[in-house]
């Protein structure tokens, strides 16, 4: 007859290598999906990458941008998955282990929950942070305005902006308080100029003193490369009552907004001095009535008085 405590450790013995295979399969079937993932999320994020530089935002942008933001958006996308599969795991080890995992979800639903409730500025924070990758709003170094702020991006992370303003100052700005975000940055910037001409100008010298200005902005070789549309007389802007207003207007790379349109006024002084064009507003010298006498002729007669003493 069997012994029944040899049975029992031989059902023991069974039972435990029954419980390492399983954790040794949920350890293979973690890896494959880990890997698995990392693969998908990989090859989706490369046919989204190829086709928005053919078609979409990252068309203009070079080969080392677009790689760098593929590899930040692919880290954090594996880095979410990695957690939830993780999570899993976990979840079915204890459940091997015999362990009642009812409690463990409830009170991690619990937990959930008030970190849901307590936090919400910040998971509202990150998860418009994670748009603002996946949509390329914006990258480091370009100039953006964003929650009322405007100035040159130095750093962005999945929770906040950091930007410089012209004077220097630092802005921290947390990705929840964005509603508009307008890139100053993004491939080419219009110039527009609005140029007062006194009406006794000849608006047609005028108009030809201010395009051969825009020629040599655009032929110039540090400006060629720079600008797309050729600055020009566009229309007449305003009538005042002392001249008309002439607006100008081309275009430019992005990046010489700020400094093109001095570069081209200065132009516009050299070639309208060249040509004796005159550009700005002069006083209008007010009519003199009948019966009044001007400056001259009051020194005159006081002169003449004085001497007459």
């Amino acid at each position: 007859m069997p012994d029944p405590q040899a049975i029992l450790d031989q059902l023991k013995t069974i039972s435990l290598w029954v419980v390492i295979a399983q954790l040794v399969l949920i350890v293979i079937l973690t890896a494959i999906a880990l890997r698995f993932a990392h693969g998908i999320v990989r090859a989706a994020l490369r046919r989204l990458f190829e086709r928005e530089a053919i078609e979409g935002t990252a068309q203009h942008l070079s080969t080392l941008e677009r790689e760098r933001r593929r590899q930040t958006i692919e880290e954090l996308t594996y880095s979410t998955l990695r957690v939830v599969i993780l999570a899993i795991a976990f979840l079915m080890v204890l459940q091997v282990l015999r362990f009642d995992i009812g409690p463990a979800i409830a009170g991690l639903g619990i937990i959930g929950l008030a970190l849901s409730l307590g936090a919400q500025n910040l998971v509202r924070d990150y998860v418009a942070g994670a748009f603002v990758l996946i949509e390329n709003q914006y990258s480091k170094g370009d100039v953006v305005e964003i929650a009322g702020r405007t100035g040159t991006v130095e750093d962005v992370s999945m929770r906040r902006t950091v930007l410089r303003d012209a004077d220097g100052t630092v802005y921290f700005v947390p990705h929840g308080l964005i509603q508009t975000a307008s890139n100053m940055s993004r491939n080419w910037a219009g110039i527009s100029l609005d140029i007062p001409v006194p009406y006794e100008e000849d608006l047609a010298r005028v108009t030809e003193a201010i395009d051969a200005a825009g020629e040599r902005m655009a032929s110039d070789p540090a400006w060629h490369s720079a600008v797309f549309d050729r600055p020009h007389v566009v229309r007449i802007e305003k009538l005042g009552e002392t001249g008309i207003v002439v607006h100008v207007y081309g275009s430019v790379a992005a990046l010489h907004r700020f400094t093109a349109p001095g570069v081209l006024r200065g132009l516009i002084l050299e070639e309208a001095g060249r040509r004796g064009v005159v550009i700005g507003y002069r006083p209008v010298p007010k009519p003199e009535t009948e019966g009044e006498a001007t400056d001259s002729e009051i020194a005159q007669s006081d002169s003449g008085a004085s001497i007459g003493k």
